[in-house]
């Protein structure tokens, strides 16, 4: 993310100065004035030099003055340089952790109803709405496959998955098969491919198709017209969770705002296209205001980090909320929440 380079000219008392102007500004909102600043910074220097530093600090586009006010009040880009280079991160404290650990439970919940609990425990403890990718079921191994002839060529898969899940789909085929062809096909896929991954699954037939003697062939080819059916890819989805919340922060409660806002929750596309960019790094992700590219977006700062089990990345989670948030403690708590679904996930996917 692109910083402006006059971040890293500023000296130690114009970062200090700016770091306690974000700090301060972030607890209560309001513009922060100099008398404020030379109180709380500690710095021992003039209301003269502070003026003239804050001078600087807004023409590098790190502050602004609203115009009814003396104060100032940190840009997106200086939010951006104190969460990139300034912030202190808070540990999460223990009785958050306890929480997070109590409720983000290994059990036999299926990976959606994880997802969707970490989702909603992120909400409940930031105050902010929680989003959270849920993982194509595709990205799970195949468990056992069962295939059911009904009316008119079509034909009924039952999907397990090694987590619980349970899919069924109708496909549609170019012809009928009869009852022993389905059941040949769901054997042969079950004897040869349960473990593997769907597309894995995909791949392999078609390369024993293509090598196949011609008995083998027959079957092959209904097993790989089935198979090419049945895992046909699924989208993925986003779950938000709390938006409610974000009615409370005023600087959101424009309605205008709002409506766009939650219409960006509802069609989902524009939430998924940004968590998708958060899910496919590690580690922690920060858009401020209009960072994200979504205008929807432009009062927030969405915070995820990515999660996932068996050294494979699987989503982003994470939290929306506005500009004005106490990054220091969102950061660590977002970050702790994903690395406990993974934990869960991996302890999900062990337990087999």
């Amino acid at each position: 993310m692109p910083s402006n380079h006059h971040s890293h000219e500023l000296d130690i008392r114009a970062r200090r100065l700016l770091r306690t102007l974000i700090a301060q500004y972030l607890v209560d909102g309001e513009p922060v004035g100099s008398r404020t600043l030379s109180r709380s910074s500690g710095l021992d220097v003039s209301p003269a030099t502070i003026r003239n530093i804050m001078a600087d600090l807004e023409e590098a586009g790190l502050v602004a003055s609203p115009h009814t006010s003396a104060g100032r009040i940190p840009t997106p880009r200086g939010l951006r340089l104190f969460v990139d280079s300034l912030i202190e991160l808070q540990p999460v404290p223990r009785d958050e952790m306890v929480r997070l650990q109590r409720e983000l439970p290994p059990g036999p919940a299926t990976v959606r109803d994880l997802v969707g609990n970490a989702s909603a425990l992120l909400s409940a403890m930031t105050h902010f709405a929680g989003v959270v990718t849920v993982p194509r079921q595709t990205d799970f191994p195949l468990r056992h496959i069962d295939f059911v002839a009904l009316p008119d060529a079509r034909v009924l898969v039952i999907l397990v998955f090694s987590d619980n899940q349970v899919q069924n789909r109708v496909i549609q085929l170019a012809k009928p098969l009869d009852g022993r062809e389905l059941e040949q096909a769901a054997n042969y896929i079950n004897e040869h491919f349960v473990g593997l991954r769907v597309d894995d699954i995909r791949a392999h037939l078609l390369r024993e198709l293509r090598e196949a003697s011609s008995e083998l062939h027959r079957l092959l080819s209904s097993a790989v017209e089935l198979a090419a059916a049945s895992f046909a890819p699924q989208g993925e989805d986003v779950l938000v969770s709390g938006q409610i919340n974000l009615m409370a922060y005023s600087e959101l409660a424009n309605l205008d705002r709002l409506r766009e806002l939650f219409e960006a929750f509802q069609k989902k596309n524009e939430l998924l296209q940004l968590m998708e960019i958060c899910a496919k790094a590690p580690g922690v992700r920060l858009f401020i205001g209009e960072e994200s590219g979504f205008a929807a977006l432009d009062g927030c700062s969405v915070v995820t980090a990515s999660y996932g089990a068996q050294g494979r990345l699987l989503g982003a989670v994470g939290v929306i909320g506005p500009t004005r948030m106490a990054y220091e403690r969102v950061i660590p708590v977002v970050q702790a929440t994903a690395g406990l679904l993974s934990e869960a996930l991996n302890r999900a996917a062990t337990a087999l």
